[in-house]
């Protein structure tokens, strides 16, 4: 998949059915992200991750240096299987997901949603990869990535048929911003992509381009 290019074509026919004061409330939480420096202090590439444990979608304990005690890891951080940016982007990893295993490595996604959210994710789109729940996002603030949806925007996801609420299990309505990591080994970020706008993403093969880096050092 291109996920560029998949991204704007449903970015273009999504915003071609909205009435423009919906786009209006969503442009403007967009650059308010923006104007807010979200995500100013997120981890980056040098930084070490911090140790973390999370449940997967059958409910099993994961300790992330456990992974990496077998090789390199991507991380990806999404907002939630209500949203089809991020459903996108998991489809788009699970069709490279042969490649990285081939660069001896592992892939994990990590959303602040409870754990029957993502089994439903994982079987609707047939995902060979973990999905974690990080509930009450614990572990996307020690990666400084999480914000607080405004009251304009809750109210249009609302519109949309979005329970964000339901999802995740608490009223906080808050998210991380999408990001992906490629962590070598040792639990250094050798690579970071983090972006205030959630219709970007980065292109999954480049990560594949981290990975083989980290084999040829």
């Amino acid at each position: 998949m291109d996920l560029k290019k998949a991204l704007k074509e449903y970015n273009e026919a999504a915003a071609a059915k909205r009435p423009q004061e919906i786009i209006d409330i969503m442009t403007n939480s967009a650059e308010q992200l923006v104007k807010d420096k979200i995500g100013k202090n997120a981890l980056a590439v040098g930084d070490k991750i911090p140790n973390f444990t999370l449940g997967n979608a059958n409910g099993e304990e994961i300790n992330i240096y456990d992974c990496l005690a077998e090789g390199p890891m991507v991380i990806s951080f999404y907002r939630g299987a209500w949203c089809p940016y991020c459903n996108l982007e998991l489809k788009a990893y699970k069709d490279i997901l042969p490649q990285i295993k081939e660069l001896g490595a592992n892939l994990v996604a990590i959303s602040p949603e409870l754990p029957d959210n993502s089994f439903s994710l994982i079987e609707k789109h047939e995902l060979g990869f973990e999905i974690l729940s990080d509930l009450e996002n614990v572990v996307a603030k020690k990666f400084g990535l999480v914000f607080k949806l405004d009251e304009a925007i809750i109210e249009v996801y609302k519109k949309f048929g979005i329970d964000v609420e339901a999802g995740q299990g608490n009223d906080k309505y808050e998210v991380p911003l999408p990001a992906t990591y490629v962590i070598d080994g040792k639990g250094e970020i050798v690579m970071a992509y983090v972006n205030t706008d959630y219709t970007k993403r980065l292109e999954p093969s480049e990560t594949l381009t981290a990975l083989s880096a980290i084999q040829n050092k």
